[in-house]
């Protein structure tokens, strides 16, 4: 194959790529707006719509493994396709916790919710995300361990989450009259919830290790 074509071919797998993170992180967005305002609709429409996102990512998958066979790349793009192939697993995972997340906008009782702060925690985990897409884009190795150093706020927002979830349990079971079944089900829900914001935090460290590996040869964020 001629090497324009080639190269073609590379440039061709980034745009895909940063075109799927955007569709999950569209996703992203709209489970915290349903999870928010309590939104069945788009909850619904955003469990649907993973359909799409699989499906994309297969055929983004069968990409990289096709640059990989064919054409087998060496040093910058092999660790471009490599790179590039790990994060399509994040972004599918992402979109995978976005579909829970609007799966618990369904489940959730909005009257027994304690005062959890999902949408700043949610904020903070998209835009984590989505810088790690730009330094992607950018290859910006600076912004990689900036992304990195970030996951420590949302880990600290999410313990305190959920201490603030199980309080309100002990609190609830002197004084709600509801069965303690009931209650231990709101709150697995809760907790379920922060467990998941803080997944997509995971997630977006993992494509800033993968950029950073690809762009220098770097893996101190793998591992």
């Amino acid at each position: 194959m001629p090497r324009e074509e080639y190269r073609e071919q590379l440039d061709a797998l980034r745009e895909a790529v940063l075109d799927l993170s955007e569709t999950a992180l569209d996703r992203l967005l709209q489970a915290l707006s349903a999870l928010d305002a309590g939104d069945e609709a788009l909850a619904r429409e955003v469990v649907e719509g993973d359909a799409e996102i699989n499906r994309r990512y297969l055929d983004l998958e069968g990409a990289c493994v096709d640059l990989l066979a064919l054409q087998q790349p060496v040093a910058g793009d092999l660790r471009l396709v490599v790179a590039s192939f790990k994060i399509l697993t994040d972004l599918e995972r992402i979109a995978d916790l976005a579909t829970n997340l609007a799966g618990y906008a369904l489940e959730m009782d909005r009257e027994t919710v304690p005062d959890v702060d999902f949408q700043r925690i949610g904020a903070l985990t998209a835009a984590m995300v989505e810088d790690a897409m730009a330094a992607y884009a950018d290859e910006d190795p600076d912004a990689c361990h900036e992304i990195a150093a970030r996951d420590d706020e949302v880990d600290e927002r999410c313990e305190r989450a959920s201490e603030l979830i199980v309080r309100d349990l002990i609190e609830r079971e002197f004084g709600d009259d509801r069965p303690i079944e009931e209650l231990l089900g709101d709150v697995s829900v809760l907790l379920l919830t922060i467990r998941d914001l803080e997944r997509v935090g995971d997630h977006a460290v993992n494509v800033a290790a993968r950029t950073l590996y690809a762009v220098e040869n770097d893996d101190e964020l793998i591992y």
